[in-house]
């Protein structure tokens, strides 16, 4: 079995896990991981079918408990733009470390942690080298860490549930514009995603959709998996996941296909 990812409609933490969850991958796993890591007093999440343009997609939503909640509104799934470099505001602060101690504890495959790490460590990579810091020195703040955290570990989840042979991607679309984040206005492609795609060679097309299509998270998940290899001329569907994004653009959904 193998998976083909076409985000001709962008790319984020939450349609990924959306899409393989509405693939059919195991919800028993990733609540039992999820679980696991004990944060329930920071994060809940809800995963429902909802409508886009009439089809049927999968959303999962991460909603933030407490004093981030307000942000989090505003910004779910930034999968990076709020992420935080200093102390103060109140906020719990974790680097990468603290997020791989979190990753260790979770109750599920060897594989699915690494996996985990290596999304996670992309996104943090791409943030330094954005702001210029050392990796260690890379702290986020709550809502950028629990979102991600919960995106990225869910996914890694539910992809090693499905263990696909292959994975093909097409191309990344993203908007143009600017993105409004807790600490400012980011130039779309945010500079993490600029950074993510370049290091990894990711192909990307700019579309005339205004705002974000594919967030640091999304372009992480893609880079941690991505070989370049075409898909084949010709290939047989055997089923297909739909991710809901929560961007208000034409079509805010990751099409997942499971192909034989």
């Amino acid at each position: 079995m193998n998976l083909y990812f076409e985000c001709k409609s962008g790319i984020s933490g939450d349609m990924s896990v959306g899409a393989l969850l509405d693939l059919g991958a195991s919800r028993e796993n990733l609540d039992r991981a999820l679980k696991s890591i004990n944060l329930e007093n920071e994060f809940e999440y809800k995963i429902t079918e909802q409508p886009v343009n009439s089809i049927k997609t999968t959303d999962f939503d991460v909603v933030i408990k407490g004093e981030a909640s307000h942000c989090h509104e505003h910004h779910h799934e930034a999968g990076g733009h709020c992420h935080h470099h200093g102390h103060g505001g109140g906020h719990i602060h974790r680097n990468l470390d603290d997020v791989n101690k979190i990753i260790d504890k979770a109750d599920t495959t060897d594989s699915a942690k690494e996996l985990a790490k290596k999304i996670f460590k992309i996104v943090a990579e791409a943030e330094a080298k954005v702001h210029n810091k050392d990796i260690s020195e890379v702290h986020f703040h709550e809502v950028g860490a629990i979102d991600s955290i919960a995106d990225i570990l869910s996914f890694a989840v539910l992809y090693e549930d499905l263990n696909p042979e292959k994975v093909y991607f097409s191309s990344l679309t993203e908007g143009q514009g600017t993105v409004e984040c807790c600490h400012g206005v980011l130039p779309v492609p945010v500079p993490a995603v600029c950074e993510i795609v370049s290091k990894y060679g990711l192909p990307v097309k700019i579309s005339d959709n205004d705002g974000e299509m594919i967030t640091p998270t999304g372009a992480a998940i893609a880079a941690a998996l991505y070989t370049g290899e075409k898909l084949p001329d010709e290939i047989i569907i055997e089923k297909v996941g739909y991710g809901r994004g929560k961007r208000p653009y034409k079509n805010p959904v990751l099409r997942v296909m499971k192909l034989k």
